[in-house]
């Protein structure tokens, strides 16, 4: 990963989460002309985005917790310390989507939504 994206407070990573994730493809690799790979994670298959031979986007199926959100387009912001930021969201009013858990091989995350209702997931990948 680009050292850029690793500086606290870089936007690292989008990830869309829908439905259908075989249309997805589709449509964004035609309209956009991305590249797409596949991996078989844990408990599921995960397509990496790829533009200019760089991973930079990654798009998944709705997770069974996410059952009630449209699919949608959400984006990583790097932390130094997840769990810290988590705690540090809840102090300045926001609230806790999903408790800091960890992507295997990837790092430690949460998503966060601020005061106002808009969420993002905080990251701290492993070095």
């Amino acid at each position: 990963m680009d050292e850029k994206l690793l500086r606290n407070g870089a936007f690292s990573w989008f990830e869309l989460m829908t439905t259908d994730v075989e249309g997805a493809k589709a449509f964004y690799s035609k309209l956009l002309r991305w590249k797409t790979e596949d991996i078989a994670m844990e408990n599921m298959n995960y397509t990496v985005v790829k533009v200019n031979d760089e991973d930079v986007a990654g798009i998944m199926t709705m997770p069974p917790d996410s059952q009630d959100m449209p699919p949608t387009w959400g984006i990583y912001i790097t932390v130094e310390d997840v769990d810290a930021t988590t705690r540090l969201a809840i102090e300045l009013g926001g609230k806790v989507l999903v408790e800091p858990r960890e992507i295997p091989d990837v790092g430690r995350f949460s998503v966060i939504q601020d005061p106002q209702g808009a969420w993002f997931a905080a990251i701290t990948y492993k070095q």
